[in-house]
């Protein structure tokens, strides 16, 4: 009895191995704990010169969206999930739309039309206007990214089926 117990015990870990999604590394660990700074400090930067240089919100907000990938294949999804939150992600989503559409609607209050900077009668308004929305833009795709990696790691397993 205790042999066929043990082989199903033993079979269970091979299967339970099979499904492990995340393996511990102490090399990727390190990396990605000094590494991810400045990749999100470079993403904030492509962010706020999208006005002057190139980059912008998008590229930006891809690149920030990249630190929470490493997190994630470093540490572990599950982990990063229960850190961020999806419910987060979502906030952070709808956030920036909203920013982003509250300063385009100022404008045409203002006077202007839709993003007419100018209408706020700001020094530099057309500089500064675009920066906040390349960084609202950021956010959005930073947080529809890190969206999209929990959903795909929600279906690894084929899908729900409850």
């Amino acid at each position: 009895m205790s042999e066929s117990t043990s082989e199903a015990d033993l079979e269970a870990a091979e299967t339970a191995d099979d499904l492990q999604s995340y393996v511990e590394s102490p090399i990727i660990m390190a990396t990605v704990r000094v590494v991810s700074p400045f990749v999100f400090t470079y993403g904030l930067y492509l962010m706020f010169h999208g006005a002057d240089s190139s980059g912008g919100g998008f590229q930006g907000g891809v690149v920030v969206a990249t630190v929470m990938l490493m997190l994630g294949i470093a540490f572990g999804i599950d982990p990063l999930r229960e850190w961020v939150g999806e419910a987060t992600l979502v906030l952070v989503v709808a956030g920036g739309v909203a920013a982003f559409v509250a300063i385009g609607v100022g404008t045409v209050v203002a006077g202007g039309g839709f993003l007419d900077y100018s209408a706020y009668g700001i020094h530099h308004a057309s500089k500064y206007g675009i920066e906040v929305v390349e960084l609202f833009i950021g956010v959005i795709v930073a947080g529809t990214i890190t969206g999209l990696f929990f959903a795909i790691d929600a279906g690894k397993d084929g899908g729900d089926n409850e």
